[in-house]
């Protein structure tokens, strides 16, 4: 290995002087922070519109609900006919003219009609649609003299104490922090492998395609160039990352303090509902178990198996990578040897997503935790939940000798693939590579 260090040194220089990689490493926090501030922008602009929708209430039961808000002024006509009605919002340009006729309450809700000049908004009818509901249901009860003041009475909210059996306090809420912090971490190394290992595999074609691989393969051996790319391109996605945060937080600090850029999202009308239900069924002492739980993270535990199942992870798909670069000729040819390196990705995202927030400690979960193509993003997922470290340990072990073992087979076909030209590989000629 003693031009590893030479041609590592010579990859990551080549990656970070490269106009493309300068440009981008500048003009992607750019981008994002202004896509970000667009959608802020046109979500303000939305939520800003006010809607002036004109009530023909003939049956005179639904005053008290539909009450004006921000984003939607009422305005209650009466002794006018729907004809009337209709001219009138049209004149005043009105979003809607909602029209609700003399009916008895068992068959009211079949005649209610909303005239509008455009398609209505789906959340909107959906909104009004509930309140009607709610306030015609509330009247067939009187109706039948039930005591409304009882049944609100009686309305109770359970939120479960969840405790471990070592007394740990946990709950709904902490759950999903947890999932947030694994799923977080699982999907920043999937984005990861795609993007820097289509990176180095893209290298690996072009010192092919240009000959200049014939020059550097007879100093030095194939592994040790295949490492080489592996490592400098690492190295240089590193550096990449690193500078896309720290600009990415800088620029997010001086749109929001210098130019008073609010970042805040704007709120839908189901987000409002939503919130207001979870602040009334919410105790302090819920919030504070939250709290206490974000303290009981095994934060430590996350960063160091972060960057070892990260590391682990990201070499076993890159060495794939590099020995997919080695066997074809152009991009084009690599899309046949794409698809099984990206199913586990895929899978592993699946089972992360769907299974470990079920059942963590479950036995697919925990079978997906082993399995070194998964395992980077489904044990990253459990952890948070508390996983033994013996398991860990245990999961790190074979994802490192499935490297070592995967890179064994990818410099097999990385040797004789670099010196092959014109001709598209079969898996079955992959086979007999291996076995030179």
């Amino acid at each position: 290995m003693n031009h590893l260090s030479l041609i590592i040194k010579r990859e990551y220089l080549a990656k970070v002087k490269n106009k493309s990689f300068i440009l981008m490493t500048f003009l992607s926090p750019l981008i994002i922070v202004g896509l970000f501030l667009f959608v802020a922008y046109l979500t303000n602009v939305n939520n800003e519109k006010i809607r002036d929708i004109v009530v023909l209430d003939q049956s005179d039961l639904f005053k008290e609900t539909l009450v004006s808000t921000q984003q939607t002024k009422y305005q209650l006509v009466e002794t006018m006919d729907l004809k009337s009605a209709k001219s009138l919002a049209n004149e005043t340009k009105a979003y809607g003219l909602l029209f609700i006729p003399n009916r008895t309450l068992d068959s009211i809700s079949n005649y209610i009609q909303f005239f509008s000049e455009d398609s209505p908004s789906l959340s909107f009818i959906t909104g009004l649609e509930s309140k009607l509901e709610n306030r015609i249901k509330e009247l067939k009860l009187r109706q039948a003299g039930v005591d409304l003041d009882k049944i609100e009475a009686a309305k109770t909210y359970i939120n479960l104490n969840q405790e471990s059996f070592e007394g740990v306090k946990t709950s709904k809420a902490g759950s999903a922090m947890k999932l947030m912090f694994g799923g977080a971490a699982g999907y920043l190394l999937f984005m990861f492998i795609i993007v820097y290992g289509n990176m180095i595999m893209r290298s690996v074609i072009e010192e092919k395609t240009s000959r200049i691989i014939e020059v550097i393969i007879s100093s030095v051996k194939p592994i040790q160039l295949m490492l080489g790319k592996i490592f400098g391109t690492s190295l240089a996605g590193i550096t990449q990352f690193a500078i896309w945060i720290l600009l990415g937080f800088v620029m997010l600090l001086v749109v929001t303090f210098v130019f008073g850029v609010d970042l805040t999202p704007v709120q839908t009308p189901q987000q409002e509902l939503m919130n207001n239900a979870m602040t009334q069924s919410a105790s302090n002492a819920e919030i504070q178990t939250i709290i206490n739980e974000f303290y009981t993270l095994p934060i430590g535990n996350l960063i160091i198996a972060f960057v070892l199942f990260f590391i682990g992870g990201y070499l076993l798909y890159s060495s794939l990578y590099a020995a997919i670069g080695a066997a074809v000729d152009n991009e084009t040819d690599t899309q046949q040897f794409m698809f099984p390196i990206l199913m586990p990705l895929i899978l592993a995202i699946y089972v992360g997503v769907f299974t470990v927030i079920e059942d963590p400690h479950g036995t697919i979960s925990t079978v997906f935790s082993y399995i070194p193509f998964t395992s980077p993003v489904v044990m990253l997922m459990r952890i948070p939940f508390g996983v033994p470290l013996w398991e860990q340990a245990l999961s790190l072990l074979i994802l490192g000798m499935t490297f070592v073992l995967v890179v064994w087979f990818a410099a097999k076909i990385y040797r004789v693939g670099i010196l092959m030209y014109g001709k598209k590989p079969t898996y079955k000629e992959l086979l007999k590579w291996l076995k030179y």
